[in-house]
C-alpha cells in the first residue's frame, strides 16, 4: 500500500479523517458512490471540500493510486467528482488508480478551484 507522504491526515480540529496508518490484513475497504445529501451537517460538507482541495492539492489531474486515502472518505466523491482511471479498476485495491474529474469537482466544489 503506497502512503502518501505530505497528505493531510485528517481535518484538523474534527474526526473526519483522509488516510489509514496501515493496511487492512483482509483487504482494502471497498470503495462505493454514496449519496450526499442536501441536509448534510456542515462539518461533513467541509470536510469533503478540504479533502477535495487536498486530492487537487497533491495530485492535481494526474491518475493517483488510492494507496492509505481513507475508503469512508473517498466513497463521499467516488463516482462523481473522483472516478476511476483504469478499465479493469477494482474498488477493493489498495492499488486501483483514481483521478479527478475536474468539471464535475469544479461544479461541487467552486471554492477549492478559485
Amino acid at each position: 500500500m503506497e502512503k502518501h507522504r505530505g497528505f493531510p491526515s485528517r481535518l484538523m480540529g474534527t474526526d473526519h479523517q483522509f488516510t489509514i496508518r496501515r493496511a487492512n490484513k483482509a483487504g482494502a475497504t471497498k470503495l462505493i458512490s454514496r449519496e450526499r445529501y442536501a441536509d448534510r451537517r456542515p462539518a461533513d460538507r467541509r470536510a469533503d471540500m478540504y479533502f477535495m482541495a487536498a486530492l487537487w492539492e497533491h495530485f492535481g489531474e494526474e491518475p493517483f493510486e488510492r494507496g492509505n486515502l481513507d475508503a469512508g472518505r473517498l466513497s463521499w466523491l467516488f463516482g462523481r467528482e473522483v472516478v476511476p482511471a483504469e478499465e479493469d479498476f477494482d474498488p477493493e485495491s489498495y492499488e486501483a488508480l483514481l483521478r479527478i474529474d475536474r468539471t464535475r469537482a469544479e461544479i461541487s466544489f467552486p471554492e477549492v478551484f478559485e
